[in-house]
């Protein structure tokens, strides 16, 4: 969607008399744009598919038969709003999954879940009457609800919102001290490029509570937000189809690492791929007990009853996210089904490969995924955005690999090193391996690996 967006960034510029009023990003795939007159520009997505029947650019009146102006329904409509009774069962909300992999889905929530955000605001984000609560999201993701709406609202909490067209870490630590945020929260990225500025020259005392969700915490950003902070980061995780299932809720003591366990309302196991409990340490999928039917949980995929039924069955919701618990119940993520990488018959997460590389002063940011191996199947690679005054080089690769390997076991390290000035992600700063794996299945049909290793 990024390359198309400035694929219409490139056609405003090159046509004088159009200006840009309107960007949406459709969800499969297509960018469209409206000039100032009304007339709506598709560009080389799903709408111009439709509208001209090929891959390309066309201009159409927004009048177009189908469409629907949204604007002028506002203003047509009643003032009087005409209240009706409802119940909790029936459905209030619809979100659209953040689509790492495949399609976004239409994920379809009742008034139940609103009300299962109260654990998310009052004993995970810790939010008090007298402080003001700071969640980073943008309000195309769910997580926007989870931290600026329901649970907030209802513990009567002050909720600071700030919108930025591009993140930048000076700037929300400033916007921390302005502003004397209490409690903060924001995904994994975001905590880790506020690493990269001049932390401490911020006045981040006014800061009492952190949490982090929407990808894995790593040990590094963990101990360096104690250090510097004085302040244990409390993980959390849910899905788009959930609200908080598994987390470090207050008054517990997170170990660094770990998403914690499951909160009061969901039963929650790891299980095999036939539905049976996996040991403890043995990595599988994470499941939530959906008989009796717990508040939160999505009613369905909207007008997708195969999705749906895939997601849940057998008294289950299956979440399609891999994890192990340990023998005190602290669940570790391990990463999505599609993300784990099956190489010589082992079953490699990416997270823990990940977490060990950022530990390395050279890394900056990295995703691990797999490339097509004529021998393993898959090997193991990594994708690696470099710190500032470090070069990417076969000596540099060589110190990367025996890091991992000595760190970890000897077939988990990343065979394939490749260096780039960015990682490929979501609007909400999820890293997008999808990405990767597409590119690299394309480009990297019969991977070569480093001589002299094995």
């Amino acid at each position: 969607v990024g390359e198309i967006s400035q694929i219409a960034d490139n056609v405003i510029d090159d046509c004088p008399t159009v200006t840009s009023r309107i960007l949406v990003n459709g969800a499969g795939g297509g960018t469209t744009k409206c000039d100032d007159e009304g007339n709506l520009i598709a560009v080389a997505g799903t709408v111009g598919a439709a509208l001209s029947g090929e891959e390309g650019i066309c201009a159409v009146p927004i009048e177009r038969e189908g469409w629907v102006d949204f604007n002028s329904g506002v203003r047509a409509a009643s003032e009087v709003f005409e209240r009706r009774d409802t119940v909790a069962a029936e459905p209030m909300l619809m979100y659209f999954s953040s689509g790492t992999s495949g399609n976004p889905k239409m994920v379809l929530h009742n008034s139940g879940y609103a009300v299962a955000h109260l654990i998310t605001a009052k004993h995970w984000h810790n939010v008090q009457p007298d402080g003001v609560h700071f969640t980073i999201a943008d309000t195309g993701w769910g997580k926007a609800v989870w931290g600026k709406y329901y649970g907030q609202w209802l513990m009567e909490a002050c909720v600071l919102t700030y919108d930025f067209d591009r993140f930048n870490a000076g700037e929300i630590l400033s916007l921390i001290s302005k502003y004397q945020v209490t409690t903060l929260c924001c995904p994994p990225t975001m905590y880790r490029l506020m690493m990269s500025e001049n932390f401490d020259a911020y006045d981040l005392s006014s800061l009492q509570y952190s949490t982090t969700a929407g990808e894995a915490l790593n040990p590094d950003l963990f101990n360096f937000w104690k250090e510097h902070t004085g302040l244990t980061i409390f993980e959390g995780f849910g899905q788009t189809e959930t609200p908080l299932t598994i987390a470090n809720l207050k008054h517990s003591t997170p170990r660094s690492g770990s998403m914690g366990k499951p909160v009061p309302l969901y039963d929650v196991e790891i299980q095999r791929d036939d539905g049976s409990r996996c040991n403890t340490g043995e990595t599988g999928e994470i499941c939530i007990r959906m008989e009796p039917r717990p508040a939160g949980i999505m009613m369905e995929y909207y007008r997708d009853p195969e999705k749906t039924a895939n997601a849940i069955y057998d008294g289950w919701y299956h979440t399609g996210d891999t994890a192990w618990v340990d023998e005190d119940g602290y669940f570790w993520y391990v990463g999505r089904n599609d993300d784990v990488i099956k190489s010589s018959g082992y079953r490699i997460g990416p997270f823990e490969i990940e977490s060990e590389l950022l530990e390395h002063e050279a890394v900056r940011e990295c995703a691990v995924t797999g490339v097509p191996d004529p021998v393993r199947g898959f090997a193991v690679k990594a994708t690696v955005v470099l710190a500032d005054g470090f070069t990417g080089s076969d000596e540099l690769t060589r110190e990367l690999q025996a890091w991992v390997k000595h760190r970890t076991a000897p077939y988990k390290y990343p065979r394939i090193v490749e260096y780039v000035d960015a990682l490929p992600k979501t609007v909400n700063g999820k890293i997008r391996r999808v990405a990767i794996r597409q590119k690299d299945g394309a480009d990297l049909k019969s991977p070569k690996l480093p001589e002299g290793l094995i």
